[in-house]
């Protein structure tokens, strides 16, 4: 898994990923998750786009980090999400409390008039 950071605004920041969201990659999602929130961005949206696929495990660090950014009164969100990420999402249900936006664009359009 590969990642890159952008940060948009104070408070809000966008992980993007890329390959193959594994039981290997679980771990660096989960920190760098954690990393963003402890630097005080407390929206935070991981960006799917450039994901072939994604298991159990890095579902776990995404909704430990959603638990993680709503106790700061903050928020997790995913956007672009492919076919293959987002059968597993229907497949878990998760696609309820974790539902994809097209775009980044679209996923922080309310955090820009709060």
């Amino acid at each position: 898994m590969e990642t890159q950071t952008c940060v948009t605004m104070a408070s809000v920041a966008v992980l993007s990923c890329a390959g193959r969201l594994n039981m290997a990659a679980a771990s660096a999602l989960n920190s760098s998750i954690n990393d963003l929130l402890e630097a005080g961005h407390t929206r935070i949206v991981v960006d799917l786009a450039n994901v072939s696929s994604i298991d159990s495990s890095c579902l776990g660090a995404l909704i430990a980090g959603l638990k993680k950014a709503r106790h700061v009164n903050g928020d997790l969100r995913i956007s672009g999400a492919q076919s293959a990420v987002l059968a597993v999402l229907s497949l878990t249900n998760l696609d309820r409390v974790l539902p994809n936006h097209e775009t980044v664009e679209l996923a922080t359009a309310d955090w820009v008039t709060d």
